[in-house]
């Protein structure tokens, strides 16, 4: 007889809440209890994540509910608040602008004059472009008309005091999402504030039946070569040199030949040259012996300033990575195209420098991949991959800036991924699409850990936190890691879903809650390592 039983400490199996904290957790999809991530953290996780894409437990429209509803709360509990984080999202950190755009909707949506104002100061900083203005539109059409507020934003972005800038945004998008720029001029009864917005509004409206002699003004050049290259549709590469037209501008009504597209790509945008590399390739732009377009190609995207101040998203860099060594097989375009090894080799490094790291900080990091079925039964279609590539890509981007880790998979058990930091993407995301299988028990790291003595300094999780099969919760086994081997780890649960749960103690100040997605993660990570937060 002994009194193991009372001495070892309380397990409670990840199917039940654990005694006499009952009120703080909540039961997930899957149904296992974890703890309630609470309001501001679930505000967070959609505006980075999104709510567009089923997930295996939740399709795209019980989680956008569940979005609109965590939002409004919000805004009614602190609307400055709400508007922070949708900035904070849409300054490139969110997957892409459209959850920044309709939570932006939904803070409009607030009946103080608080919300009313927050919307106010933040929307022409978040609809930034004619696509995220049709978008807001669209949105804002379907869930909550157009008053006083709507009104007031609409006048304000077609009224903008760079009428050249204006005339570049309608000009390139000139329909989306259901409206175009004649519809949004009849909404909002814009009054042209310049003679160059006079020009503007009546070349939407009525169009040019006849082509102007000469160029108006310089805010119309563009406008002025759009027209011309209508009438002459043979000649795009001078309408192209002359008018610094865009792809958008030039092919709806022009001749598109390798001589013009060889002219877009010499003055392409960083955006724009992830989403055409496949074109450019097809149409020999790019090739082995093409040598300064590689060059080009290069220095734009490998240069780490010019790939923040595009918002070009590491998830952004992952799809053109995929689509292009796919050669045409998968992603939207019809072409086809072989694959110039220089170019994928520029992709991986670019991916590399998308993401906000430091130099290493000589801690031990232990990182536990989510490869369980919930991980891989869903893809996210924007990208083509599954969340358990993509949280492998986030992990090893961390790895890459460490000396001391380790990667390993965690589902019902704890596999080593044999991925390291000499693994390109490619070759690490084949390592993780491999070893997808089974339930989800976040608590086999930490087992692990113990039996092998693994004196990690961080333990990093990249997880949807839908752990339910282990036969005690995750925080209990981080309590028996820190007694036995670590007393003061550090431990990170990076959550990849827009759920409201979270596998992190409240009461625990050595672990943390974070959002997936967001390219500065694996910075933060360090700087939690080494104490500067």
């Amino acid at each position: 007889m002994n009194y193991k039983f009372f001495t070892q400490p309380v397990q409670t199996p990840q199917s039940q809440p654990i005694p006499g904290r009952e009120t703080e957790m909540v039961r997930g999809r899957s149904g296992g209890y974890m703890f309630d991530a609470g309001l501001w953290a679930m505000v967070r996780r959609c505006l980075l994540v999104g709510t567009a894409q089923s997930t295996y437990y939740a399709d795209k429209h019980e989680l956008t509910n569940d979005f609109a509803d965590v939002l409004l709360k919000a805004v009614d509990e602190d609307p400055e608040r709400v508007a922070s984080e949708i900035l904070y999202a849409s300054d490139g950190r969110s997957i892409n602008n459209s959850a920044p755009i309709f939570a932006l909707v939904l803070l409009s949506m607030g009946e103080s004059h608080a919300a009313k104002q927050a919307f106010s100061d933040i929307f022409l900083k978040v609809v930034r472009t004619g696509s995220h203005f049709y978008e807001w539109l669209n949105y804002t059409k379907s869930v909550r008309g157009f008053g006083k507020i709507v009104r007031e934003a609409g006048q304000a972005w077609l009224s903008r005091e760079d009428a050249k800038g204006l005339a570049y945004q309608l000009l390139k998008y000139q329909q989306r999402h259901g409206f175009s720029n004649r519809d949004a001029l009849r909404l909002f009864h814009v009054k042209p504030p310049t003679e160059d917005h006079d020009r503007l509004f009546e070349w939407v409206t009525q169009g040019w039946n006849e082509l102007p002699a000469e160029i108006p003004s310089d805010a119309m050049a563009q406008v002025w070569w759009y027209e011309w290259l209508k009438r002459n549709p043979d000649r795009t590469p001078e309408a192209i040199a002359n008018g610094r037209l865009t792809h958008e501008m030039a092919a709806p009504v022009g001749k598109m030949d390798v001589q013009a597209w060889q002219l877009l790509f010499e003055e392409m945008p960083i955006g724009a040259m992830l989403r055409n590399l496949g074109s450019l390739t097809q149409l020999g732009v790019l090739g082995v012996g093409t040598h300064e377009n590689l060059d080009r190609v290069e220095a734009v995207l490998n240069d780490r300033d010019r790939l923040r101040r595009g918002r070009i998203h590491p998830i952004d860099v992952l799809k053109a990575l995929k689509t292009y060594q796919s050669g045409g097989r998968i992603g939207r375009s019809q072409k086809t195209w072989k694959p110039v090894p220089r170019v994928a080799d520029i992709l991986e490094k670019a991916l590399e420098l998308s993401f906000d790291v430091m130099e290493p900080t000589g801690k031990v990091f232990l990182h536990a991949v989510d490869i369980s079925s919930s991980m891989s039964g869903s893809i996210v279609s924007s990208v083509g991959l599954t969340c358990c590539e993509i949280a492998t890509a986030m992990a090893l981007v961390t790895a890459k800036a460490e000396k001391n880790y380790a990667i390993r998979g965690f589902s019902t058990e704890f596999k080593d991924l044999k991925i390291s930091r000499r693994d390109s993407f490619t070759s690490a995301l084949r390592k993780a699409s491999n070893q997808n299988f089974g339930g989800t028990d976040a608590s086999v790291a930490y087992d692990w850990a113990i039996r092998n003595k693994f004196e990690a300094d961080v333990i990093c999780f990249w997880t949807d936190s839908e752990s339910w099969v282990g036969r005690r919760h995750p925080s209990q086994a981080l309590a028996e890691y820190r007694q036995k081997v670590n007393p003061n780890v550090k431990a990170v649960y990076v959550t990849l879903a827009p759920y409201r749960i979270t596998l992190v103690d409240p009461n625990d100040p050595l672990s943390w809650d974070m959002g997936g997605f967001d390219p500065g993660t694996p910075r933060v990570i360090q700087m939690l390592a080494t104490g500067e937060l």
